[in-house]
């Protein structure tokens, strides 16, 4: 009987650290769909936004700068871009953005996630 005596605490730490990585990977995956769910609403905000008649494209880039700055932190709003796009023969604004992918917390590889929003552009 003396033989299996202090196993329960071993079950313990290395069950334990298997649940931890588990949910910190759960954690992690969340934040980053947020991220992206966020990046992807502020660059349609932002197109929208840039499509009325009395606004251009830089005033969609930096209204969708501040969204992201607001929503997440300002290092993922430096690669904003806006554009003129044609669909089905339809005038769009598009807004793009390139951002970190959050690999640790918020901290991440530059680049690692682009995403794009659309707005009809009105006419003036």
């Amino acid at each position: 009987m003396r033989r299996d005596a202090g196993s329960a605490a071993v079950d313990f730490v290395l069950v334990g650290g298997l649940v931890a990585l588990l949910f910190m990977g759960v954690v992690q995956l969340t934040l980053g769909l947020h991220v992206r769910n966020t990046l992807v609403d502020c660059a349609g905000e932002g197109a929208r936004y840039a499509g009325r008649a009395d606004r251009d494209l830089a005033d969609g880039e930096r209204r969708t700068r501040e969204l992201i700055a607001t929503a997440l932190v300002p290092e993922y709003a430096e690669r904003v871009t806006a554009r003129t796009v044609e669909r089905g023969g339809i005038e769009l604004v598009e807004i793009e953005v390139r951002a970190p992918l959050p690999v640790l917390g918020l901290l991440g590889p530059t680049g690692g996630i682009t995403v794009r929003g659309h707005g009809i552009e009105e006419g003036a």
